[in-house]
């Protein structure tokens, strides 16, 4: 249906196994893999604020009084893709589809002032194109043990109970039961005695528009020997990740591809850095691209079928947010 870019992740493997530190980027299709060695990074007009490695400058000055505008689509719009989404799950054909949407903003930071500005474990921004402030690590791979932390529900934390509510919600619990069993899965492909060490563990996320809680688990394996120092075999093994595409993978793909109706680019694909033996990497989302002269927030969420219209859309625009306080 789409090939992956098989000669760059070959020379993701070589570098890896020669033990040469780089920086890699890789789209949510695996078709665009871009790699920078250590002294390229600056040169690319990228800025990496990860806690293993960062390349940030000087903070800049935030303007005195923020403006953010969001102009989501209309709920029709956003219905036809979601009708197809459910359809597709009343025949079988999947379980849980990651739907997202693009949403023109309006705001007068730049780019870079929200990579300087906004709080998140992963932030890069791509001069001229893109800024993304993550939550979510895709894999990590520590001494050959590869572990990946699934976050699957949110709720605005100012609700009472809120974790409570969470922790409990049939929708949400259900969605990320079948993350962490999709992840397992995923995980077992390149790695040996693959367990679940953390489940349904709440995060708490500190934004400017609102506080939200989030549900993460934590996945481990032994990295399999074919493996061993392959970071791009492993890359290419788990791509798309799981946690923005839905289960069964490949059936899912298909169904996104047609029901979203727009190219999702480097948004839900995952970047991540090798230090020379370690891997730290995350999947690239809370993500605001520049096409022309235009913002645009990228963000979704899971549907099952317990998923409501309504609560969809409302999710998709909760997350339309930048981290600053």
């Amino acid at each position: 249906m789409f090939s992956m870019n098989h000669q760059k992740f070959m020379e993701m493997d070589e570098l890896s196994l020669q033990k040469v530190p780089y920086f890699f980027v890789i789209d949510f299709l695996g078709q665009n893999v871009e790699i920078y060695l250590e002294n390229e990074i600056e040169k690319s007009g990228l800025l990496i604020d990860f806690q293993e490695f960062s390349n940030k400058k000087k903070e800049q000055e935030l303007p005195e009084k923020i403006e953010w505008k969001s102009f989501p689509e209309p709920l029709e719009s956003f219905e036809t893709g979601f009708d197809k989404v459910q359809k597709n799950i009343r025949l079988g054909n999947s379980y849980l589809v990651n739907y997202t949407r693009k949403t023109e903003i309006q705001t007068n930071l730049t780019l870079e002032e929200i990579f300087y500005h906004s709080n998140a474990k992963y932030k890069v921004f791509y001069k001229d194109f893109f800024v993304f402030f993550s939550p979510e690590t895709f894999v990590k791979i520590i001494d050959g043990k590869i572990v990946t932390y699934p976050m699957k529900g949110t709720i605005d934390a100012s609700l009472e109970n809120a974790a409570e509510i969470l922790k409990n919600d049939k929708k949400e619990k259900a969605e990320h039961y079948t993350v962490v069993d999709l992840l397992r899965n995923d995980l077992s492909m390149v790695a040996d005695e693959v367990k679940v060490d953390q489940f349904q563990h709440i995060d708490f996320i500190k934004t400017q528009q609102k506080d939200l809680y989030a549900m993460s688990s934590e996945i481990s394996g032994i990295l399999k020997s074919e493996f061993s120092g392959k970071v791009g075999s492993i890359m290419k093994k788990l791509l798309p990740a799981g946690s923005i595409l839905g289960a069964p993978k490949p059936k899912t793909l298909e169904i996104i591809l047609e029901a979203e109706g727009y190219d999702r680019g480097y948004y839900t694909g995952v970047c991540g850095w090798f230090d020379g033996q370690n891997v730290d990497s995350c999947v690239m989302i809370r993500f605001i691209e520049k096409e022309g002269e235009q913002l645009y927030f990228k963000s979704g969420g899971g549907i099952t079928h317990m998923s409501k219209l309504e609560d969809e859309y409302q999710e998709m625009k909760n997350k339309i947010y930048v981290p600053i306080h």
